[in-house]
Formats: structure tokens, C-alpha cells, sequence
């Protein structure tokens, strides 16, 4: 029977649950243990495909095609295993799975209520993840005290009692403010929060104290006798400038051991090597470079979280710090302006995104790049303007666009020409997941990948019209990736630049701080060699 281990929060959201979460689950996968990661999220929204970034952040996509919250993008960058649709599911799910099997009567009339049948949804998710696993993590979006948080929380405490509370432990990740003006820190908050979770029933084992600042003893006791548990289980989580040390801060404060004497597991060594090879040279870099990332979602801090974290891990391989400057695409400059923008900067890069706002300002800043002969790489949305703006400006297409932007533009050099059959019946739905890609011979796409092909997670609707592959290439725009039948375009180049690629797919997802993209390897470097020219 595999364990199960609870992670849920309290005070406030975005303590880091999604962090801890990793940064643990890195630990006993580093002793050797299977383990199984798992987002449970109270909204009601079926995924977060729908919402805007500023309220969730980016969308996540599994190679299995799910739509996934961005902390499944933490789980598999610390513990370098994939997720799938399973690690990821909201209320909005669990009540379309109730609503569904009430209408197809497989509750015999009964009538249908949150507990038993909402529970038991709940429940049967986290009997899936644990499937041929040793360990899984659960965790809990949302605050203890969320109205829309009291199902889960009800399942996981019968769940606790059908498996055995030796089989199952609940970490909770609370806040203890430091108050400057009293120059102390305080427990009440977190006091109260432990207080509401037993309340429904839930007994805490581990308690991590997201502060600002290390706290004294006294806190300890306070938050470890208002919890009933052990002065031993209630452990600072210390605010850090890298999310990488995690880890090795929770291995140096034993919280893998707690774990392990709790399921009566075997304690195992962890080896940190390759970690921390890979943190010291983000400590010491060579030299350091300005990137422009231009996005309309540039002010919300996790709107391009993988890209952010890609960049990193990239930049640490190549021995760089990477300064990123945010531009709000939807911000228009002046030729001088854009001289400005651009003096100090040594490579451009433009992610991905949907919907008509911003595109003017993003076309305007990949014509500078590629006038200037500035490191580019365009993601998805980013491809697909890059080819818009060679259309324009170097085939001689003025009214090159997308029909995403423009549905009755006279040359739609991207479109929904390719559509996807489902059911039997062909629309132009979204490309998810994860598609093979076919690597031309004598590209940059190839020599970077040092394969013949790539297998990389697409987030799509639009695509490059075939109609006009012929012209783009006969002006230096090259299809240096396909799909194996070679009908979709997946990799563009310019040669002549010094680094000029965009991709249709998502290549940020499958970047590890172990093991950086071979795309953002390469377009860091190509940033490196610019600056120590």
C-alpha cells in the first residue's frame, strides 16, 4: 500500500504548498522511493485552460494533454518525472464526475449529497495516483478556512482512517509574520489557522512555518502546543532568494526523517551533486546579459513561470546570469524608445499566449531582433508572429496575419488549415500534449537536440499555412521541424542571423535544473557569445 502524505495551508494562499510539496517529494525520490504527485484545486472551474494568467498563473500542460495547474511544473522540475491528467483535478471535475453518474443513475436514487458521493469522488482520485507508487503527495489548493476546501478536507480525514493513519500524514504549511515595528515574530496566526484544521477533525504531523525571518523557541512551543504535535515537528521554513535550496534546507532540518520514521521507511542517503553543481554556478557566473521577454501578462510574476525557470536553468548550464527585462507588449514605443529599450539588450524572447491584445507591440519588437541580429526564440504565440512579421517585411505581404486576429485577412499565413479530427468529425480544437517532431538535417533545430527528432508539448489552436512555406524559405525562413508526416510546421529558422528559431511547441515544460532545454542551452549561449564579443 503506498503512504499518502497531505500537504494543505493556512493563514493565507501562495505560502510556497507547491514548492514544499517538490521540494520533499525530491527528497525521498533521491532515496529511492516511487512517488506520486497530486493538485487538488476547490475552484470550480473544470481546469484552468480557461483562466486568465492573472488570476492562476500560467497553464501547465502534462504530456498526456492535461491542462494542468502551474505546481505540477514544480513537481516535475525538482523530482524529474512527468505528471499526467491524474496529478491535477478541481470541484469543478468532481462535481461533473457526480453530476454525470447521477444521471446515468449509478446511485440507485439515492439522494446525492456532499458526503458520501462528493467525498468519494475525492477519495477515488487519490486511490488513482497511488497506483505502483511507494509515496504520493496530495496537495490542497486553497486556505483552511475556504469555504469551497471543506469536501477535500472531509475526504482526507476519512481517507486517513480507511488507510491506516500509520499509512497517511498531513503536513501543514502555515505563515508566522515578523513584525518589524515590534521587532518580533508572531504565532498567532498560525496558532489560530492549526486550531480551524482540528476543528474539522484533521490532526497535523509536520507543521512548516513559512517567515520572513527564523524564530526563537518560544514561537516553537507556542505553534507546537496549540497543534498537539511534537516541538520536534514544527519546523521554520525560512524565506530564501533561490527555490532550488529548498531541499537541502528541508534535508538539514530533517523533515525527511520525520517522514520516514512515521511510515517506519528506511532512511536513505540523498545525493545532491548534480543540485548542487547546478546552484553554484547560477552563484557564480562568468558574466551577465539583459533578456527582453515581451508578454501582455509581463506584471503577474507566475504568467511565464517555466520560461522564467527554463532561462535559469539554462543560464546556469552556460555559466550566466540572466537579467530578464519584462516589456508589456501592449505598450507601443518610438523608433527612440526602442533604441533605448534595446541598447543593453543581448537577446530577445517572446512566450506564448492567446487573444488579439499585445500583438502589435510584439511583431514590432521581433523586427528589431531580427533586423539587428539579436538573439531571438519565439514559443508558440511567438513563432507565429515571428513568421507574421517576416511575411510583412521581407516576402512582401502587408496583409500577412492570423485568422486567430483577423478572420478575413488576405493572406492568412496562419490558420486553422489543419484541423483535428475527433469523434469522427473534424474541428479546430486545441493541439495538447505531446506530438513528435521531425528534426531537418544540416539545422540549428537538429545540432541543438543532436537527434533526428523531438518529442515536445504543443498548446495550440492556429498553425503555419502550408501555402506559404515556399515563399518564406525562397526569402531565408526555413521549416527546419515537422510533424512525422510533415504537414505541420513545428521549428521556423533564419540562418543568416546568428540565432533566429521559433518554436510552435512549449519546450519550457521539459526544462530540469539537472537537465536544461537543448533549445534554451542554445539560445543562452548564443546571448553569452554576443555579450563577450
Amino acid at each position: 500500500m503506498a503512504k499518502h502524505i497531505f500537504v494543505i495551508g493556512g493563514v493565507l494562499s501562495s505560502l510556497g504548498k507547491g514548492i514544499a510539496s517538490a521540494s520533499i517529494g525530491f527528497l525521498l525520490n533521491r532515496m529511492g522511493y516511487k512517488i506520486g504527485m497530486q493538485k487538488l484545486d476547490p475552484y470550480l472551474n473544470v481546469d484552468p485552460g480557461t483562466m486568465s494568467p492573472y488570476q492562476h498563473g500560467e497553464v501547465y500542460v502534462t504530456e498526456d494533454g492535461g491542462e494542468a495547474d502551474l505546481d505540477l511544473g514544480h513537481y516535475e522540475r525538482y523530482i524529474g518525472q512527468s505528471t499526467s491528467k491524474a496529478s491535477n483535478a478541481t470541484s469543478g471535475v468532481i462535481y461533473e464526475k457526480v453530476i454525470q453518474k447521477e444521471r446515468r443513475g449509478e446511485y440507485d436514487g439515492n439522494t446525492v449529497q456532499v458526503i458520501p458521493h462528493v467525498t468519494d469522488e475525492i477519495k477515488l482520485m487519490f486511490r488513482k495516483i497511488s497506483e505502483n507508487k511507494d509515496i504520493v503527495f496530495t496537495e490542497i489548493g486553497g486556505t483552511v478556512g475556504d469555504i469551497e476546501i471543506l469536501p477535500f478536507l472531509e475526504a482526507i480525514r476519512q481517507y486517513r482512517f480507511e488507510i491506516g493513519l500509520q499509512n497517511s500524514l498531513v503536513i501543514f504549511l502555515t505563515y508566522v509574520p515578523y513584525m518589524k515595528a515590534a521587532g518580533e515574530s508572531k504565532s498567532k496566526p498560525a496558532q489560530h489557522s492549526i486550531i480551524k484544521l482540528r476543528e474539522i477533525g484533521i490532526q497535523p504531523d509536520i507543521i512548516l512555518c513559512r517567515t520572513e525571518k527564523d524564530f526563537d523557541e518560544d514561537i516553537t512551543s507556542k505553534i507546537a502546543l496549540y497543534s498537539n504535535v511534537p516541538y520536534t515537528h514544527v519546523k521554520a521554513a525560512v524565506d530564501t532568494d533561490c527555490v532550488y535550496e529548498i531541499p537541502k534546507n528541508f534535508y538539514n532540518a530533517g523533515i525527511h526523517e520525520l517522514i520516514c520514521n512515521h511510515f517506519n521507511l528506511e532512511i536513505k542517503p540523498v545525493d545532491f551533486s548534480v543540485w548542487d553543481e547546478f546552484i553554484y554556478n547560477k552563484d557564480n557566473p562568468e558574466c551577465e546579459a539583459n533578456l527582453i521577454m515581451c508578454g501582455k501578462y509581463v506584471e503577474h510574476q507566475d504568467a511565464y513561470i517555466s520560461v522564467d525557470e527554463a532561462i535559469k536553468h539554462a543560464a546556469a548550464l552556460n555559466k550566466i546570469k540572466i537579467n530578464i527585462i519584462s516589456v508589456d507588449s501592449e505598450k507601443y514605443f518610438t523608433t527612440k524608445e526602442y533604441d533605448e529599450l534595446f541598447k543593453n539588450a543581448n537577446g530577445v524572447l517572446v512566450p506564448g499566449g492567446f487573444g488579439p491584445r499585445g500583438i502589435d507591440g510584439k511583431i514590432d519588437i521581433i523586427n528589431y531582433a531580427r533586423v539587428n541580429n539579436i538573439p531571438f526564440l519565439g514559443i508558440c504565440l511567438g513563432m507565429q508572429l515571428a513568421v507574421i512579421e517576416f511575411a510583412r517585411n521581407v516576402c512582401g505581404l502587408d496583409d500577412a496575419f492570423s485568422t486567430e486576429f483577423q478572420e478575413n485577412c488576405l493572406d492568412p499565413i496562419i490558420n486553422l488549415s489543419h484541423k483535428i479530427k475527433v469523434d469522427g468529425t473534424y474541428a479546430g480544437i486545441m493541439r495538447l500534449g505531446a506530438y513528435p517532431c521531425h528534426l531537418k538535417e544540416g539545422s540549428m533545430a537538429k545540432k541543438l537536440y543532436s537527434s533526428d527528432t523531438a518529442q515536445e508539448r504543443h498548446r495550440h489552436r492556429y498553425e503555419l499555412n502550408n501555402k506559404y512555406r515556399d515563399l518564406l524559405e525562397e526569402n531565408g525562413m526555413y521549416i527546419t521541424g515537422t510533424s512525422p508526416d510533415g504537414l505541420l510546421t513545428e521549428i521556423i529558422e533564419i540562418p543568416k542571423n546568428h540565432f533566429f528559431i521559433g518554436v510552435q511547441f512549449h519546450p519550457e515544460f521539459q526544462s530540469r535544473p539537472d537537465k536544461p532545454h537543448d533549445l534554451f542551452v542554445g539560445f543562452i549561449k548564443a546571448i553569452k557569445e554576443r555579450v563577450q564579443s
